[in-house]
């Protein structure tokens, strides 16, 4: 046998005894007795270990290198696996480590989802923020929720969704070095949280939540927990979770509840939950709302309903639903998750039936009504009307000066109507209009164009200033916004009754060559097409000496 595989037949050895007396006097060792591991120097089992399995590509010095904490040497941890040569340690080889040997090292959470009104008070400095998107969440952080919800990322990947009106504080957030294992501890001061929990790594591994009167140890689950004034009560519905008064947990496995009561005395409660609703299918893919969630009928009286966005976790509604239907609406384009369970008459949810659903709405272009393509509208604030083509779409008229919509000049809101005023008057001039119909928040389709003109007076034109360089006069004047063009007249007297210079310009600046000593006089008026009038502006006295 080779020097590698006699290796491996050893480690293999020695982990079958660690494992061994892991499982006889550690396999029920309580998460919840703190994070203070004695120190060893030998292979005993006294204190907790992890054994580490080389992956492809690593060696031996590496893994030492990334995963030992100071003071702890990688020929001490041969010594410690009884090895007297660290190069035969190949991947696949396995190497035992003390858990207390492990790097530790602080790792901030990271708000992936918020809705609604949030909070963020910093355990450093107090202060209170609104929660947003991408936070950091730190240790001795806490998020209050009020009206809204938030969807929280910790380090290992698992996620913490917080209900309204809650407080759940971070108390401990570390990482062993690049072990993968966590050390999180949470506490839920008020409300209710859902989790999903990756698997812990047995022996040295935590995920914990406190509550006033108890406490959960995850080994890895989905549960939820809620906690008031008179007790905190579990549903598990994945894996395992140690629940129970600090010191007193007992397992409580998927399919069950269990409660603590904030009584002297009250003990534990442990009650099968309720079976998952029996759910008609829906099409994979909805293309148009409402759609009608059906189930069959049970003896629960009411249903708890949640529905989360697939990707991010985002808690997008929760409600209690009488009878055995709901009415799917109001939903953006993107792939949820529906989850249904019996309310039991304590008010305690059951199993989940979990339905994914894709909503897959399509903007469709409406058709133009009124005003009629190049009408002329008398009203400063004229009527749109059109007609919507799609399903549960919402729609809104734009208004522009030029046919490419570069600028919007206004628009009205966004509603599922078909019928819109603009948000403010229109000066007289020329308009184009078209109308945006936007679906599942994601598709949006556009309609043609059509050109009108607003009736009455372009408004006169004002001279803003006026510089002399040299010889040279240049007049700077206020554009106007229905204006194409404007038209300068330069006149010998304030009558301009004698015009010695007329001319049209696309700009609102000019220059002119005055001749020394003698006075002018300059206005202008704005153009435009159709059929709108305009009026000269005051005129301006020129004089270069």
């Amino acid at each position: 046998m080779s020097k590698t595989g006699t290796l491996r037949t050893l480690l293999a050895l020695a982990a079958s005894a660690i494992l061994w007396a892991a499982t006889t006097a550690h396999a029920e060792l309580s998460i919840t007795q703190g994070s203070a591991l004695p120190s060893s120097e030998s292979g005993s089992t006294s204190a907790p270990e992890w054994l580490y399995t080389l992956r492809p590509g690593e060696n031996y010095q590496q893994v030492a290198k990334e995963l030992l904490a100071r003071g702890y040497s990688s020929s001490r941890l041969l010594r410690f696996n009884n090895i007297e040569d660290g190069t035969v340690v190949a991947e696949g080889d396995s190497i035992r480590i003390p858990l207390h040997w492990l790097k530790r090292q602080p790792d901030s959470a990271r708000v992936t989802t918020v809705s609604g009104a949030v909070q963020l008070i910093s355990g450093a400095s107090g202060r209170k923020l609104p929660l947003t998107p991408n936070t950091l969440i730190r240790v001795g952080d806490e998020i209050v929720s009020s009206s809204g919800t938030a969807t929280i990322s910790l380090a290992d990947g698992s996620d913490v969704r917080l209900a309204p009106d809650s407080r759940l504080i971070f108390n401990r957030l570390t990482q062993y070095g690049k072990s993968g294992m966590v050390d999180t501890r949470l506490r839920l001061n008020k409300g209710e949280v859902h989790t999903r929990v990756k698997p812990v790594i047995e022996g040295g591994a935590r995920f914990e939540i406190e509550t006033p009167s108890a406490v959960a140890a995850v080994r890895g689950t989905a549960f939820a927990l809620q906690t008031s004034v008179a007790s905190t009560s579990l549903q598990v519905t994945d894996g395992v979770v140690d629940f129970g008064a600090p010191g007193r947990t007992r397992r409580i496995p998927a399919g069950y509840s269990a409660t603590v009561s904030t009584q002297p005395n009250g003990g534990l409660t442990i009650r099968r939950l309720p079976p998952a609703p029996e759910v008609e299918p829906l099409p994979t893919t909805l293309t148009q709302l409402p759609a009608t969630l059906k189930w069959a009928p049970s003896p629960a009286a009411q249903h708890q309903l949640n529905i989360f966005e697939s990707g991010s976790g985002r808690w997008v509604e929760s409600r209690k639903i009488d009878g055995s239907r709901f009415d799917i609406s109001l939903l953006d384009n993107g792939d949820y998750e529906i989850h249904l369970a019996a309310l039991t008459n304590r008010g305690t949810t059951g199993l989940p039936a979990v339905v994914p659903v894709k909503i897959d709405l399509k903007a469709e272009a409406a058709n133009l009504i009124a005003p009629e393509e190049g009408s002329l509208a008398d009203d400063d604030m004229p009527e749109f009307s059109w007609r919507l083509n799609g399903k549960n779409e919402v729609a809104r008229v734009e208004i522009a000066e030029d046919e490419s919509f570069n600028e919007l000049v206004t628009s009205s809101e966004w509603a599922p109507e078909t019928s819109a005023l603009p948000l403010r008057p229109l000066s007289p001039g020329q308009y184009y209009w078209r109308v945006v119909t936007e679906a599942g928040g994601t598709s949006v389709a556009t309609s043609n164009t059509r050109k009108m003109v607003v009736n009455g007076t372009i408004p006169p034109v004002r001279i803003i200033s006026i510089n002399y360089v040299d010889r040279q006069v240049r007049v700077f004047w206020e554009k106007v916004r229905t204006a194409q063009e404007y038209r300068l007249q330069l006149s010998e007297e304030p009558e301009f009754q004698n015009i010695i210079k007329e001319a049209t310009l696309a700009e609102t600046t000019a220059a002119l060559r005055l001749i020394p000593g003698r006075r002018y006089f300059v206005r202008l008026k704005a153009l435009s097409d159709g059929p709108l009038t305009s009026r000269w502006g005051p005129g301006r006295e020129l004089y270069l000496e």
